[in-house]
């Protein structure tokens, strides 16, 4: 019944911490994209990517005591942290025959880089039925503000290349 709260929080046991709303909602699609068995919904919005399912398990997860979310008041924003809470841990005991591959190595990966970066890898993931000429005229188009460079653009394709192969 909470297969899908329990995805989440298989993802939290293999990472330390997530450090932003931005930052979850693109690690959890651009992991999604990877084939990992993630079903919450995704439609395009602002920063790319977002589920609104994905935030209200995130919601559900603290409520129950399985996901500790702390905020500091930065200089005109607030930073969302997530981590996994004993209570997360001995709930995962309950689904321990769930298959799911190891994600370890795609979290430190994607952790290493940039909310900027990670938005740009899953816009670019969004329209993966695009060629990458279309698909890079239709980011720089969606994400005209961001000004992404040629070399971020390459960038990107490297590292979806390394995620999807």
């Amino acid at each position: 019944m909470l297969n899908n709260h329990a995805k989440l929080v298989r993802f939290f046991s293999q990472c330390e911490e997530v450090v932003g709303r931005k930052r979850l909602q693109k690690m959890i699609y651009i992991l999604k994209k990877a084939g990992y068995p993630f079903e919450e919904r995704y439609e395009f919005h602002f920063y790319g990517p977002y589920s609104e399912e994905l935030t209200l398990r995130v919601e559900e997860l603290c409520n129950l005591g399985f996901l500790n979310e702390t905020h500091e008041k930065k200089s005109n924003y607030h930073q969302y942290r997530y981590s996994l809470t004993e209570g997360g841990e001995e709930f995962l005991t309950h689904y321990e025959d769930m298959p799911f591959k190891d994600m370890t190595e795609h979290i430190h990966n994607m952790n290493e880089e940039s909310s900027r970066f990670l938005e740009l890898v899953s816009t670019m993931l969004y329209f993966d039925q695009l060629s990458r000429d279309e698909c890079e005229e239709k980011v720089r188009a969606v994400k005209k503000k961001m000004n992404y460079t040629d070399d971020e653009l390459q960038q990107a394709w490297s590292f979806i290349d390394r995620l999807l192969n």
